[in-house]
């Protein structure tokens, strides 16, 4: 997806309420944060937790869809991604709301007795491979500071009842991510599967799972029309962050 129409300033990304600077962040600013942050349902949430923040991107933009008694936790293993992501949320409009946390999420919520109706997370999908560029973006990209079974684990100590943990992944990720999080108890309530266009398969796989069983609802999220022009059903989840929407 190009980016340059939102690229207004330097080593980062201007939304329509906030700037995001991502410039000591491993990870940049991507559509599959983005989608994320538009898709994950809000009802009723009064505490939210954002596992992995980087550039705090996350908690921005559920800050912006969400009321002002709703309070977030955003929490971030690397100490130079996590300093940015302060800046962002003292240059935002919800600076009273978002709390950024430089610790290791494990150790952090040993020591938090809070329960969350919303967590969230933009994971870390890769197995050990190729090496990476820095520390930073291997720690970033893959599982192995923070693999699935833990990062589950986490949610579960901190989720309240009828909440939702909500994650997006590749397609092929997403599926071995619901079987071990079935097997873990988790319950998958919502799941979105993303293409590209109508014609090409799933890319991408939005859900959000819960400790309470219930109904699954399943949709399919087309990115680009037939004229690559955005779809209705991405403009109407994206229009309220995008400048050019």
């Amino acid at each position: 997806m190009s980016q340059s129409a939102s690229v207004l300033r330097r080593n980062g990304f201007t939304f329509k309420q906030f700037f995001v600077a991502h410039d000591r962040c491993a990870m940049k600013i991507g559509t599959d944060a983005i989608l994320l942050g538009a898709w994950a349902p809000i009802a009723r949430v009064k505490r939210i937790l954002d596992i992995g923040t980087g550039s705090g991107l996350l908690a921005l933009m559920l800050a912006q869809r969400t009321e002002e008694t709703v309070m977030i936790d955003a929490v971030e293993l690397d100490a130079d991604a996590a300093a940015q992501a302060v800046e962002n949320v003292a240059e935002s409009p919800w600076a009273e709301r978002v709390q950024v946390h430089a610790a290791d999420v494990q150790q952090w919520l040993k020591e938090e007795n809070s329960r969350y109706d919303l967590i969230i997370s933009n994971p870390p999908y890769y197995q050990q491979g190729v090496e990476c560029a820095t520390p930073q973006r291997e720690q970033a990209r893959y599982t192995t500071t923070l693999d699935h079974t833990t990062l589950l684990n986490c949610a579960a100590s901190a989720i309240t009842e009828d909440g939702f943990f909500c994650v997006v992944l590749p397609e092929d990720i997403g599926n071995a991510f619901t079987e071990l999080a079935l097997s873990m108890g988790w319950h998958l309530r919502l799941r979105t599967d993303v293409a590209e266009t109508e014609l090409r398969p799933p890319h991408r796989v939005l859900m959000a799972f819960s400790p309470r069983a219930g109904e699954c609802y399943s949709d399919r999220l087309i990115i680009r029309g037939p004229e690559q022009q955005y779809s209705e059903g991405y403009t109407a989840l994206t229009q309220a962050f995008y400048l050019f929407m």
